[in-house]
């Protein structure tokens, strides 16, 4: 009595069952020595658990039942319903989609049949080495040809397997040739082709593969109109094939995805660096051509919602007259897309399309992409598009933040400033102020000159702790009491007493180092300065002759200590001789680990004796600044006294 070998699997609903029947049928077949007929084997239960895991969707049950020189195998699901092989329809030539799997059972198997119970349904198939079994063919190798391309999972390009499996198959069914063609849109081309390529082309036999839209493919082959197999085996090779395109489809497409990502990330990276309207404008259409079209346009929306051509890049800069005008005569069709977060398409001459600039719910423009129409209609170029927009309003708008921060600084900072110096005979005055951060905060430093009488001023300078807008109060604060308090004629060491208490009650925790120079111009033509410093740097006294040095004693700075002491010091004034006071923004300017200094500050004004006072002041600041590349790291004022009598 011949004994059977019997083995049973559950297999799970998912893209391994196939694989996982496969092995079993090797390690089976192997086992009984059924090496004869493993091949057709394995393509059998290949397609009826993949129909199964495919159609019904349910765990598949297997039974492997082998003997000597026969193999039946059972495939079950559990999902009922029909179980009916399909046919070649006869309008189209070609098998319907389901139910090829049992057309290869039928016309391999020596035997099958159909198995219905109340949870589900099945097929069955034997194969015998015995003679008389039923195959319509010799032994084929495109069975394994197909199961090694298709499920390996070998690294190889799509043209490479393509090319063997249709190599095996033109084998298999004796035709002259075959080829894939791919059109992912911009018109079919030829990845594979063997045997006779003339004779595909011309009247081979097209199966259209099932690929995602757009894209679109197809087998062709040539000849093998003879062979019974060829039809099944076609449509078989033709899944495969499908299967091979439509993952080249998604490996291509997400490394398409990844290279958006990346063009994305650098182009919010850009934006990002830049706070300048104008110029974030302009880098807008250099980001999006040519790689997002053939053209692109930004118009800015003012606070009425007019449009104004703020940018403009082209590929060929020979056409942006003509671009420009075709885009005047089409600003109704834009200002209605600004109104719409939709993506709005342009009809000739401008092959395009709008998409609105909106960021934190205002509508700040459009941006406008156009090209030829086969290049702008890609979904994912268009969604990039859009998102290259939103990114692009965001930056926008941050720059004209930016831009609205920078003038209320500047507006503030100049309303702490006197206008202009007053002019006065025998007596010059020269100032100038760098602020820092790119002038969006305001900075503490200030100088004021107060008119006392014809004959004598008051020359303030001070640095108040801090920046912003609470910087700027204190820093109001004392400048308008110290006026208030010298023209009512209060001596300077009350105004500091008073300043003090001022700012140790509403200063809010900031301090303040202050320099107060009355100035008196004397019948003899001299410069007589009472000099009272509040924790601030001593002023240079650059004599006529070029000589300097540093005047005046520090004192306590306002708004620390209930008691202050300031001593005050005398210092004349001959003609030809200058004070400069400064904040320490001038010798704190690094350079590296060097700092430029008080011995640096004298030594650059002793080269400026008998200049003007105007022109003391700008050069010490020319030089202040070009002693290091960096951008200040805080405010510099200096202000320059001389007698010119």
């Amino acid at each position: 009595m011949t004994t059977q070998t019997v083995r049973r699997l559950r297999l799970p609903a998912d893209h391994s069952s196939p694989g996982l029947a496969r092995e079993a049928i090797r390690t089976i077949a192997h086992e009984r020595d059924l090496g004869g007929i493993l091949d057709e084997a394995l393509l059998l239960v290949t397609e009826l658990t993949t129909n199964s895991v495919v159609h019904a969707g349910t765990e598949v049950d297997l039974e492997i039942t082998a003997a000597d020189g026969t193999l039946t195998v059972a495939v079950l699901d559990f999902h009922p319903g029909a179980i009916a092989p399909s046919y070649p329809d006869p309008a189209i030539g070609e098998l319907p989609e389901r139910g090829r799997g049992l057309l290869l059972v039928e016309q391999i198997a020596t035997a099958w049949g159909t198995m219905h119970f109340s949870g589900g349904k099945g097929v069955w198939f034997r194969l015998d080495i015995a003679p008389g079994r039923r195959i319509g063919a010799p032994a084929l190798d495109l069975p394994s040809a197909i199961d090694a391309l298709t499920w390996s999972g070998r690294g190889t390009s799509l043209e490479e397997l393509a090319e063997e499996l249709l190599r095996r198959l033109s084998q298999a069914i004796g035709a002259h040739g075959a080829a894939l063609t791919i059109d992912e849109g911009d018109g079919p081309r030829t990845v594979v082709a063997v045997g006779r390529t003339g004779g595909v082309m011309d009247s081979g036999r097209r199966v259209p593969l099932r690929i995602a839209r757009p894209w679109r493919a197809d087998l062709l082959v040539a000849g093998g109109a003879g062979n019974p197999l060829t039809r099944p085996l076609t449509a078989l090779a033709a899944d495969r094939l499908t299967l091979l395109v439509e993952n080249d489809r998604l490996r291509r497409a997400d490394a398409e995805r990844r290279a958006w990502l990346t063009f994305l990330a650098e182009a919010s990276e850009l934006l990002a660096q830049s706070l300048d309207v104008e110029l974030t404008l302009a880098l807008i259409p250099r980001l999006v051509v040519p790689r997002l079209g053939q053209w692109c346009a930004i118009h800015s929306a003012d606070a009425g919602g007019e449009l104004r051509l703020a940018a403009l890049a082209h590929a060929d800069e020979s056409r942006t007259g003509d671009l420009r005008d075709a885009l005047d005569q089409a600003t109704p069709q834009l200002k209605e897309a600004m109104g719409t977060d939709a993506v709005v398409p342009l009809g000739p001459p401008l092959e395009g399309y709008v998409v609105a600039l909106i960021a934190r719910s205002q509508h700040l423009g459009t941006l406008t992409v156009g090209g030829h129409r086969d290049t702008w209609q890609r979904a994912e170029e268009v969604a990039v598009v859009e998102d290259v927009a939103r990114r692009a309003a965001l930056a926008i708008d941050n720059a004209n933040i930016h831009a609205e921060r920078r003038t209320v600084a500047q507006t503030l900072q100049r309303s702490l400033l006197p206008p202009q110096l007053p002019k006065a005979d025998g007596v010059e005055f020269g100032a100038e102020y760098v602020p820092t951060g790119e002038g969006v905060d305001v900075g503490g430093d200030f100088y004021d000159v107060v008119p006392l009488s014809a004959r004598r001023w008051l020359v303030v300078v001070g640095d108040v702790s801090g920046k912003g807008v609470q910087a700027a109060t204190v820093t109001g604060l004392v400048r308008d009491v110290t006026r208030v308090l010298v023209r009512d004629g209060r001596p300077l060491p009350e105004v500091l007493l008073r300043l003090n208490e001022t700012l140790l009650e509403r200063g809010g925790g900031r301090f303040c180092t202050l320099c107060l120079a009355q100035v008196f111009r004397r019948p003899d033509g001299r410069l007589d300065v009472t000099l009272h410093l509040a924790g601030h740097d001593q002023p240079v006294l650059l004599r006529a002759d070029g000589r300097t040095e540093l005047v005046g004693a520090c004192g306590t700075a306002l708004g620390l200590l209930d008691n202050i002491n300031t001593p005050r010091t005398q210092v004349l004034l001959d003609p030809g001789d200058a004070l400069v006071f400064f904040t320490d923004g001038v010798t704190e300017r690094r350079r590296g680990v060097d700092l430029f200094g008080v011995e640096r500050l004298r030594d650059e004004a002793a080269s400026l004796a008998g200049f003007p006072a105007d022109v003391v002041a700008a050069r010490l600041r020319a030089r202040t600044l070009s002693f290091s590349p960096e951008p200040p790291r805080d405010d510099i004022a200096i202000f320059a006294l001389r007698n010119d009598a």
